[in-house]
């Protein structure tokens, strides 16, 4: 169990009452980022209402494929050889998240991998609610540097042990996530909640081959098809502020568009971009803001207008920066 670092004295006397009443706090290591990749380890940290941990939960889990960056997470084939497979702990790992508002850093990230997983064993995740501590933290206006979990834990005083274990960093997001829960409440700030729409359908691909790595380390790159959530949104709450400049900052509202491959999923970066609150454009425009692709010297249409309207063209990797610091819309 977590050492409770508060007292009684810092929780808000009256407790909003629309805000949920229990918590998953998840971390899930991975083989990738991509869409094919698989679960290794999974960690839940459950907490109650206001925030106090009940118990923890973690699993190895055999992803039957290679398991990617080991000198990432340190996970060999070896260790993972004896592991249970995912539909061996799918039951489990449910009814950890069983009514609970899914808590990770990155969310939308950890609940695609899981929603995932329970789609290729013909199931769903019982998650209805997602919340991402990196928007809970832009929204409390935390002084961090960035928004890593280290620099998230380092604001709180919890100390990192082990990073990149699903375990240790579960952990080290719940220690995080009391205090700024209770910031939130004292505020009487609305949670950024997102809903989780379980997957229906999962079409298989052939896994990596051994040795072969695949997602956003770096290597391989966006494979289509396979799974098909409803990708309607939203409209963004935000207006357009205009286009994108050069060393500048992104600004919620701003309109985006993607080309071509890219090595994160589509999907993931789009979720990520919508939840930073920038409008995720299927087309390209005079009012887009921005054109986000890894080959711009493509003769794709979006391209091609792109250099015809003078649109600002950056790659994903400088996007994926780019997202980490989106300046608040005017007023927000």
């Amino acid at each position: 169990m977590l050492e409770d670092r508060t007292t009684a004295a810092s929780s808000p006397a009256v407790w909003p009452a629309a805000y949920p009443q229990g918590y998953a706090v998840v971390d899930v290591e991975t083989t990738g980022l991509a869409r094919d990749d698989r679960i290794i380890s999974a960690a839940v940290y459950r907490l109650d209402g206001r925030g106090e941990v009940q118990d923890h939960w973690y699993t190895l889990v055999n992803p039957e494929r290679d398991p990617g960056p080991v000198w990432i997470h340190g996970l060999t084939s070896e260790a993972l050889a004896g592991a249970p497979l995912f539909g061996d702990v799918a039951e489990e790992f449910a009814s950890r998240l069983q009514g609970r508002v899914l808590v990770a850093h990155n969310a939308v990230f950890d609940w695609q991998m899981i929603a995932r997983e329970y789609a290729r064993v013909r199931s769903e995740a019982p998650v209805r609610q997602r919340l991402c501590t990196i928007a809970l933290s832009k929204a409390l206006e935390l002084p961090l540097p960035n928004h890593k979990l280290e620099s998230l834990a380092a604001h709180f005083g919890v100390v990192q042990q082990r990073a990149h274990h699903a375990l240790d960093d579960a952990r080290v997001l719940a220690e995080a996530f009391r205090p700024s829960l209770r910031a939130a409440a004292e505020g009487r700030l609305r949670l950024p909640l997102h809903e989780c729409r379980p997957l229906t359908e999962w079409v298989e691909r052939p896994a990596a081959r051994i040795g072969q790595q695949a997602g956003a380390y770096g290597y391989g790159g966006y494979r289509p098809g396979g799974w098909r959530p409803s990708r309607k949104r939203p409209a963004c709450p935000y207006p357009n502020p205009g286009r994108y400049e050069e060393g500048k900052r992104l600004k919620q509202g701003m309109r985006i568009a993607f080309s071509g491959d890219t090595s994160v999923e589509r999907e993931l970066l789009e979720d990520r971009a919508v939840e930073a609150g920038l409008h995720v454009a299927t087309s390209l425009s005079r009012l887009t803001s921005l054109l986000v692709t890894n080959d711009p010297d493509s003769g794709t249409s979006k391209v091609v207008k792109a250099r015809q309207y003078g649109t600002p063209v950056v790659d994903e990797a400088a996007f994926g920066q780019l997202l980490a610091d989106v300046e608040p819309a005017s007023g927000a």
